[in-house]
């Protein structure tokens, strides 16, 4: 007898059917046969589900077992098919009555221990958004990855503790009902900061530019000496932000899941993630790679923010690495047997020191050491962020004021006034991303505007992109200030936040 369970396997983000199928042949030889390109973890399945069933009371599948994970040209990786594997031995030899779900409708997935409990696996959010678009009626999953796939409208969600639990809903023994479905709205509206703006005494210049940079979505580095708050503020950032749409929150949360990030009952993801990688991270760690492609910091900071602190300490192979996602916003994972793209639009919030001793001494010798440490940091990449800005150190007579800085709600306000502006004039394209056309159209320079460009253009020698970087920058900088059209100011105001070209 052939017992067909439907399950998935993950391909990057995104859950592909997979056909667990059990074939068992009662006679006198005893064996068992996986294949379907598993890897060690689903090798070992087979030993896991014997002893759970044998500890769970139900009577094993004996004689030759064959059991195929189709599609079989497809590499299987994980835990996820100890159940199903034995939800097919089960009914293989009529172990489970009829009377509850319906298995050709329902999708398994979920590791077993040795006593027949079942564990939380990786990628339940994609298991549910698969079984809604095959038209099942119902998924089965471990009961920590259910708030996860009730997220997704459209599928029953039923959360399972035990191999046990399994065989009741199949057989109708319980009566469950399904996982309700999750809020996301509401769960998104009660989403906090984590770090608020008025505990950073001074630094009102780098707020700015943080206003700039949020309100545009740009990229930004801050350079200054150690302590002076640049660690503190990138952890801030995400709170001026706008919130999560929906959409944002569920392919936040469905990268998450897949990388196996989320903690045991977590639903879903509800504030911009902020990812801080330490300058040892080797380049798959922060781009994602592996035999199996696994998304990488980049893909963990999509729609939220990635912090490099201590930006001249990373290899410069790793943050030659950031190039292409950073103008394409996904990244590409090649290998030999598949393709995988992870998407990674992210803010880059970058902090260095300003020489390795972390502050800048006086007088020419200082500035050989500057220009010596940025040097580690190529022009191409320098050239794709778009604002450089300094963070001085913190005067005594701010650090010991009682008066508050101004608010990640004041700064916020300023940010979404910004971006509505923006909606308005040109949809949901954010500033930091026009090109071409739209830029030559959007950012019409006025003769006073164009000519204070074009001398620093010339000064500076900035390149091509930068150039766009300055027009892009100054149109953010007018939204923030409620202006329509691009004035001096604020072509003035977006090159000074060419720190770095200023400086080489």
């Amino acid at each position: 007898m052939v017992a067909r369970i439907r399950s998935y396997l993950l391909e990057g983000i995104e859950a592909l059917p997979c056909e667990v199928e059990v074939d068992i042949d009662r006679g006198d030889i005893h064996k068992e046969t996986l294949v379907g390109l598993p890897d060690a973890a689903v090798r070992e399945s087979l030993e896991r589900v014997k002893a759970a069933m044998g500890n769970s009371g139900y009577p094993p599948a004996i004689g030759r077992i064959l059991i195929n994970l189709a599609p079989a040209d497809v590499r299987k990786e994980g835990p996820m098919y100890d159940l199903p594997i034995a939800v097919g031995m089960m009914l293989g030899v009529n172990a489970i009555p009829p009377g509850g779900l319906d298995p050709s409708r329902t999708l398994f997935a979920g590791e077993l221990a040795l006593d027949g409990r079942v564990r939380p696996v990786r990628g339940a959010l994609a298991m549910a958004d698969l079984a809604r678009s095959m038209g099942m009626e119902s998924v089965v999953l471990p009961a920590e990855n259910a708030p996860e796939a009730a997220v997704m409208n459209g599928v029953a969600v039923y959360g399972v503790s035990s191999l046990a639990e399994v065989v009741g809903l199949l057989s109708g023994a319980i009566d469950a009902e399904p996982m309700p479905v999750a809020d996301v709205e509401a769960m998104l509206a009660t989403a906090e900061p984590e770090v608020d703006f008025a505990e950073v005494k001074g630094q009102e210049s780098v707020k700015r530019a943080m206003v700039i940079a949020a309100a545009g979505r740009h990229n930004l580095l801050m350079l200054g000496p150690a302590g002076s708050g640049k660690t503190m503020m990138a952890k801030a950032l995400p709170g001026i932000l706008p919130t999560l749409s929906p959409a944002e929150a569920v392919e936040v949360t469905r990268i998450y899941s897949a990388a196996g990030r989320l903690k045991n009952g977590q639903g879903l993801i509800t504030t911009r993630p902020v990812r801080t990688p330490h300058h040892t991270a080797s380049s798959p760690a922060v781009v994602g790679g592996g035999i199996i492609p696994r998304a990488g910091e980049i893909s963990l900071a999509h729609h939220g923010v990635l912090f490099l602190d201590e930006l001249a300490e990373f290899p410069r192979s790793v943050l030659e690495t950031l190039r292409q996602p950073l103008e394409d916003h996904v990244v590409t994972i090649a290998r030999a047997h598949n393709t995988v793209k992870f998407p990674a639009s992210f803010m880059l919030i970058a902090a260095m020191n300003p020489t390795p001793k972390g502050d800048l001494a006086p007088g020419e010798a200082g500035r050989r050491d500057m220009e010596r440490y940025l040097s580690r940091i190529s022009g191409p990449l320098l050239d794709r962020i778009d604002i450089h800005v300094e963070a001085p150190a913190v005067p005594f007579s701010e650090l010991g004021s009682k008066k508050p800085g101004t608010s990640t709600a004041e700064l916020r306000e300023r940010v979404l006034a910004a971006r509505e502006r923006a909606r308005a004039r040109q949809g949901e394209t954010p500033n930091a991303r026009l090109r071409g056309k739209e830029l030559d159209t959007l950012v019409e320079l006025k003769p006073g505007a164009r000519t204070l460009l074009e001398q620093a253009l010339s000064q500076l020698g900035l390149s091509a992109r930068a150039y766009d970087k300055v027009r892009r920058t100054a149109r953010t900088i007018a939204d923030v200030e409620g202006a329509d059209e691009v004035l001096a100011e604020h072509i003035a105001e977006a090159v000074q936040y060419r720190l770095l070209d200023r400086k080489l």
